[in-house]
């Protein structure tokens, strides 16, 4: 391996200069002359591949970064650029071997570790990523870099508290970030504070934060806030300025449906659609709405369009969730099959989606196969932990009730005392006028399970109302004196997860009017879920529940839609004062009502707090 000429050195010196200075093109005329000098220096092989690869040319640098490990394999700067590169190039799985190999030669080497922790989030693996940025920076801490990424890796741990200290420990180092004052906006309405992190996605545009995807986050924080007219105003600018942006469409369609006329909603998506029809990624944005909103036979037709024009495994499976809509289960059957042949048992969501399938079709045996298929990728999977209980009970199989122990992992708290001790004799008064204020849509969400009802936006745990943390103190406090009741079992998918303190990972509030009802379902981002009933219409309070089932809470039958036909399990009366706790993968809705009066409930979903 030859080194360098010092005329060669002076000159690769100066192509790092304009490198630095953004002149991809001028660095690439350099180090196309010095490699062609010298093919076998290692120096001047690295230098052209990143040339290459800051020109956009990142397929070409690849022989490059290959020849330069291949003269100096144990080089961790040229590694972790080969490992850049690769990542450009939708290579993580490849990039992420690189970077392990990095930091295998070079335990000392920060940026390797950093690397390897920005890989790992893009993957997915959360711990690998948690544990590469700490190391890093034990190594280095000064830069605002390996905070900021440490930060994202505990908000999708939803380690909240964690992530806002370590994006605030970013912004010490870099006061005018856009991203981390971004980050820091994402994690503090995760906590609920979304007047906070609207100042802060704010300050990201006065910072010189012109991503679409800070003006998206704004609008989904003035919603928080009951801010509508402003949020309103703040996404049709958004989609007239970045008519590609599909996000902002998406959030736009959600806006109008909730607070607006659900007509106007898909009217608008409909068009911006038809403006952009080879724009694939909004095609799919829209028929994923139009099935949400139960709209299946125009999201059919949409999809058997695309299909003919570009084919692939997802469109198979969304026009068999149309046809599932639909109840044409036989012609969904080939659908699924086909797409589980070109998808295999990698993806729990699509598995998921076939079992629904298998158990509507009577497929029980197979349903049980391939809900643990889901499960062993992904063991905390609440909706595979659904329909495996669901399978057994086709089965007749007694593990249904080792799995979902109707008695004891259902549990309905007095908490009356609690609260009263802690806000006085008023308190749900204060409590039903303080969240009568925060229902302001006019029709439920899409893709939740309320019907004829509004939900509360954004973080209902977190804001500062004094009203509502109490309660929520109160709550948690009886859910953790609770959790100390449940047997300890490292098997069992609801009990090994048992801790002394839950984590608040969604909380909103439901108000139901008459014929409302939640319909059957579960918590896929929830261990424990809830339902804390704030105000009762008199129809509900007078039921009798051996022959009026009307509001009660029902635990174990399974959606309508998958045609089973099963009872509920378990039913319960719900009284004002009161908590319900269950598994998040238990399926539970309630039966509707006729009244003038509302049915109000705070609901939460918890996870375990380390």
């Amino acid at each position: 391996m030859r080194a360098l000429t010092q005329a060669q050195a002076t000159a690769a010196n100066q192509a790092f200069q304009l490198l630095g200075a953004g002149d991809a093109q001028g660095a690439l005329d350099i180090a196309r002359r010095i490699q062609a000098q010298a093919p076998d220096a290692a120096d001047a092989n690295h230098l052209l591949a990143l040339s290459l690869s800051y020109a956009g040319q990142q397929q070409a640098a690849l022989p490059y970064f290959q020849k330069a490990l291949a003269l100096l394999p144990r080089h961790p700067a040229i590694r972790a650029n080969y490992a850049r590169c690769l990542r450009q190039c939708e290579r993580h799985d490849e990039a992420l071997a690189e970077l392990r190999t990095t930091v295998e030669h070079a335990p000392g080497f920060a940026e390797g570790w950093l690397a390897l922790g920005d890989v790992a989030l893009d993957l997915n693996q959360l711990e690998l990523a948690r544990s590469a940025l700490e190391r890093a920076l034990k190594i280095d801490a000064s830069g605002p870099r390996g905070w900021h990424l440490l930060g994202s890796v505990k908000r999708k741990l939803g380690d909240y508290e964690g992530s806002e200290r370590d994006v605030r420990a970013a912004l010490e180092r870099a006061p005018s970030s856009p991203s981390a004052l971004a980050n820091l906006g994402a994690t503090l309405r995760l906590l609920g504070r979304s007047s906070e992190a609207l100042e802060c996605y704010i300050n990201a545009r006065k910072a010189g934060g012109s991503a679409p995807e800070i003006t998206d986050a704004t609008v989904g924080t003035l919603t928080d806030i009951g801010e509508m007219a402003q949020a309103l105003k703040v996404a049709r600018s958004l989609v007239s300025q970045h008519p590609e942006f599909v996000p902002g469409h998406v959030t736009l369609a959600h806006l109008q449906w909730e607070y607006g006329s659900g007509e106007e909603s898909l009217a608008e998506f409909r068009a911006s659609a038809a403006a952009q029809s080879h724009n694939d990624e909004m095609q799919l944005a829209l028929i994923g709405f139009l099935l949400g909103a139960r709209q299946a036979d125009e999201a059919l037709e949409r999809i058997v369009s695309l299909r003919q024009r570009a084919d692939h495994p997802i469109l198979a499976t969304y026009q068999a969730n149309a046809l599932e809509l639909l109840g044409r289960s036989a012609e969904a059957a080939p659908l699924y099959a086909a797409a589980h042949r070109q998808l295999g048992d990698r993806d729990p969501a699509f598995l998921n989606a076939y079992v629904r399938h298998l158990l509507k079709t009577g497929d029980a045996e197979q349903a049980v196969k391939l809900s643990r298929g889901a499960i062993a990728l992904d063991p905390d999977n609440q909706e595979a932990l659904a329909y495996l209980s669901t399978a057994w009970r086709l089965l007749g199989d007694e593990r249904e009730f080792w799995l979902c122990n109707y008695e004891r992992d259902i549990a309905l708290l007095d908490v009356t005392h609690a609260v009263a001790e802690s806000g006085g004799e008023n308190f749900i008064a204060e409590l039903q006028s303080t969240l009568d204020q925060l229902h302001k849509a006019h029709t439920e969400p899409v893709l939740q399970s309320l019907r004829k009802g509004s939900q509360t936006p954004g973080r209902l745990f977190g804001r500062p109302d004094p009203v509502i943390g109490v309660a929520q103190q109160a709550l948690q406090q009886a859910i953790e004196a609770w959790l100390l009741t449940l047997p300890e079992d490292a098997d069992h998918p609801f009990l090994r997860r048992r801790a002394k303190r839950i984590r608040f990972t969604g909380s909103w509030s439901v108000k139901l009017r008459s014929s409302g009802n939640h319909v059957n379902h579960i918590h896929p981002q929830g261990w424990i879920s809830s339902a804390y009933y704030v105000a009762l219409p008199p129809s509900v309070v007078a039921a009798d529940s051996a022959q009026d089932l009307s509001g009660h809470i029902q635990f174990g039958q399974p959606p309508v839609e998958l045609g089973l036909n099963l009872p509920p399990r378990r039913v319960i009366k719900p009284e004002v004062g009161k908590l319900a706790l269950f598994p998040s993968y238990m399926w539970h809705g309630t039966v509707p009502f006729e009244d003038d009066h509302p049915r109000m409930t705070i609901a939460f979903d918890m996870t375990p707090r380390a």
